[in-house]
């Protein structure tokens, strides 16, 4: 068998014609038919998945990583104290951070006016030289506000580490950040005054009215909680006491009703005993009498 064989054409789609093209397709079929029957169809292996598949892989093993980066970051924030971050949130509501000045900051700038009515002028010191002067009253009112100051202070102490930790963790609203900075601002602005007012009454007295403000409002808590313990343990006193009588109360009333039904029970049971001797004697007299008549009408 001999074959000739043109020069191979390329076509536009991708097929080659050859010279035996038309011996080779004279079923009516063009030159693709002949190839596929002779080698077969098309691998389906991996490479003829489809793309979409690969994206949904890749979309799920992202989707468990972050699940494992979640898991990992909360079990750090509860090995550093949040035992839930939700509960964190919770806790610094921004309605929390609605902070007032206390009353007393007023109370003291209507005594800096009476004093400064009486010729008091700011800076003279000796703030300790009269007891019943205006430098003293002055600086017991600066006290009494400074001490009133003390919850604030320790209210922003205590939360500020957990409200600084969710804004750097995008965990708190706009809002909520703005609210806690105004009260950061006015307690700031307020321990700023405080020293500037200790400063004209006394020079130098900035520098620890406020450790002495501490110690007071310590001192004074204390004094309170022993106060409140102390009325605690006299109520319980009391309670144990009125319960004590009581009991004797009961127990007399007991023994005295007991007394009393016994003796009852004891009346009740000589009437019985009456009333059956009477019945016995009433009725043995009327059986004497029968027998009586009995034998007169007899004889």
């Amino acid at each position: 068998m001999s074959t000739e064989y043109a020069e191979a054409e390329i076509n536009p789609d991708g097929t080659t014609n050859t010279g035996a093209g038309d011996d080779f397709n004279e079923g009516g079929g063009n030159g693709t038919e002949g190839t596929e029957e002779e080698f077969g169809s098309a691998p389906t292996g991996p490479e003829s998945l489809d793309p979409a598949y690969y994206v949904v892989g890749i979309f799920f093993a992202l989707l468990a990583l972050a699940g494992l980066i979640y898991f990992m970051r909360r079990k750090r924030r509860r090995d550093r104290g949040f035992d839930d971050a939700d509960e964190l949130f919770s806790s610094l509501d921004g309605k929390e951070f609605n902070l007032k000045v206390p009353e007393e900051a007023d109370e003291y700038y209507e005594v800096k006016g009476e004093c400064e009515a009486s010729g008091w002028e700011p800076g003279q010191g000796n703030a300790n030289a009269s007891p019943d002067g205006p430098g003293r009253r002055l600086a017991q009112a600066l006290m009494k506000r400074c001490i009133a100051d003390v919850p604030l202070l320790q209210f922003m102490q205590r939360e500020s580490p957990g409200m600084n930790r969710l804004y750097s963790q995008s965990m708190c609203s706009v809002k909520q950040w703005r609210s806690f900075q105004i009260a950061e601002q006015l307690v700031t602005a307020e321990v700023d005054e405080v020293r500037a007012e200790a400063d004209e009454i006394e020079p130098g007295w900035s520098q620890v009215i406020w450790r002495q403000a501490f110690q007071y409002h310590t001192m004074l808590k204390n004094r309170q909680e022993a106060e409140k313990k102390a009325m605690l343990a006299m109520a319980e006193r009391k309670r144990v006491e009125e319960e004590k009588a009581a009991a004797i109360k009961n127990k007399a009333d007991s023994e005295r009703k007991r007394i009393e039904d016994a003796e009852k029970a004891a009346q009740e049971l000589l009437q019985m005993e009456a009333r059956e001797k009477n019945s016995k004697s009433s009725f043995s007299g009327k059986s004497d009498s029968m027998k009586k008549g009995f034998l007169n009408k007899k004889k």
